[in-house]
């Protein structure tokens, strides 16, 4: 099957091949031809499937053909979308498909200043891609309208949700006109969602993918256990014996993120940090170094794990495995995306253990181990099995009153006259030690 036996109309089908397009993914497949007749979809396609064109393609045919001219302040199509990278990559897919049309688009969402995002509302826009919090403020300062509004998508809704915009989005929804085309779709579906979906959509088609909350076949994925305090230096001596060309490295915190990088840069490799306190330009300023191969590591927090699109990336990193297991497949999906294959690494410490079994068992798979001998732990992480089970936890070492004191608690008075320690010092103080002991 072809893009043309799509339905597609030929500005699109000459922009495709530019762009790196040659046959439809099986998202876009199904989603497409449906879109392109006005019908509602809820999709379930896991990241990397090809589903941010899937939905821009018909929506850029059908604004282009239906007209009429958009009015001032204006929208004809809105994206919700739930972060800033994800609405620069989301806007990016528009642009690039739509630029033989006639049509104008444009992006909103937080962290920079307002008033340029109202400037280029003004003459009204074919298609908008926002955050929720950001389109609110916007609305409440009367720059844009939504009597024009024809269709509406909401990318990544679970996340949406999971970054706490549920008060938000049901604003929206009520200032939206109801009679549109509606498209819900996510990599992974909850409850929630498919209520939110049966408020909103009107006789949906249902499209499955994979399996909810898979990760792509095309990615090898295992784990290294070491201890905690030695995973930094096991991801460099890794990177150094690798060779690694290009590699996205996840961590659990700014901190982490931070730190890494630092001791990256220092040792003269080309490196980035994204994290959701710094400012916007130096988000979109990494990024863009790394998607050109300026950057031969990119260290980030969850930021990343959704709206980053790098064609070919080989390799993740789990420098820490995160909290919500569901984010462990966001994070993998950067690499292996649209049949592309690729590696994801994590690095194990015994304390993750919970969650490297909440994520086996979202993904209804064991991660295989490979050991490192030189940085075997101390402390091992206890096997799993399929269903989420911890086969043996790890046992709380004995405590000692006393460093150093023998199986039994004796100890040798001559190891306590020297020895400077707080608590030993407490102990020579006690009454009577080391007195010879009366004859009887």
């Amino acid at each position: 099957m072809t893009f043309a036996s799509l339905g597609l109309i030929e500005p699109l089908l000459r922009t495709l091949p530019v762009l790196g397009y040659i046959l439809p993914t099986p998202v876009q497949r199904q989603a497409i031809p449906s879109l392109l007749t006005g019908r509602d979809l809820l999709v379930a396609a896991q990241t990397g499937s090809g589903k941010t064109a899937g939905f821009a393609l018909p929506v850029l045919q059908r604004l282009t053909l239906e007209g009429p001219p958009v009015a001032a302040n204006s929208v004809r199509a809105l994206v919700l979308v739930p972060t800033r990278e994800l609405a620069e990559q989301v806007h990016g897919t528009f642009r690039a498909c739509g630029m033989e049309l006639p049509l104008r688009t444009a992006v909103a969402y937080g962290g920079v200043s307002i008033n340029p995002q109202m400037m280029m509302l003004r003459p009204g826009l074919d298609v908008l891609v926002a955050t929720p919090g950001r389109l609110l403020d916007l609305h409440r300062q009367n720059a844009v309208r939504f009597d024009q509004l024809r269709i509406l998508v909401l990318d990544e809704a679970d996340r949406m949700l999971d970054l706490g915009f549920a008060r938000e989005l049901d604003e929206l929804f009520a200032l939206l006109p109801k009679q549109r085309q509606t498209l819900l779709c996510s990599a992974t579906f909850s409850d929630s969602i498919r209520q939110i979906a049966a408020g909103l959509l009107r006789d949906p088609l249902s499209i499955e993918i994979s399996a909810p909350n898979s990760a792509a076949p095309s990615v090898e994925q295992w784990l290294i256990p070491v201890d905690k305090k030695r995973k930094v230096e096991l991801f460099l001596h890794l990177l150094e014996r690798e060779r690694w060309e290009q590699v996205l490295v996840f961590s659990r915190t700014r901190k982490g993120v931070e730190r890494l990088a630092e001791e990256l840069q220092q040792r003269g490799y080309r490196a980035g940090a994204i994290h959701g306190d710094l400012p916007q330009p130096a988000r979109l300023r990494a990024l863009e170094q790394f998607k050109a191969g300026e950057l031969q590591v990119l260290v980030a927090t969850d930021v990343a794990s959704r709206g980053l699109d790098i064609q070919g990336l080989p390799l993740v990193v789990n420098l820490d495995l995160p909290v919500a297991p569901e984010y462990y497949v966001h994070r993998i999906g950067r690499t292996g995306r649209a049949g592309a294959t690729g590696e994801a690494i994590s690095l194990v410490c015994a304390d993750e253990v919970e969650q490297l079994a909440a994520i086996e068992m979202l993904i209804r798979e064991l991660l295989p181990r490979h050991e490192e001998p030189e940085f075997s732990p101390e402390h091992r992480v206890p096997e799993t099995a399929l269903g989420g089970a911890i086969l043996k936890k790890p046992k709380k070492p004995k405590q000692k009153l006393i460093p150093g004191a023998g199986a039994k608690g004796r100890i040798h008075l001559g190891n306590l006259l020297d020895d400077p320690r707080p608590e030993v010092e407490a102990v020579r103080q006690m009454p009577n030690l080391g007195a010879p002991s009366k004859k009887k």
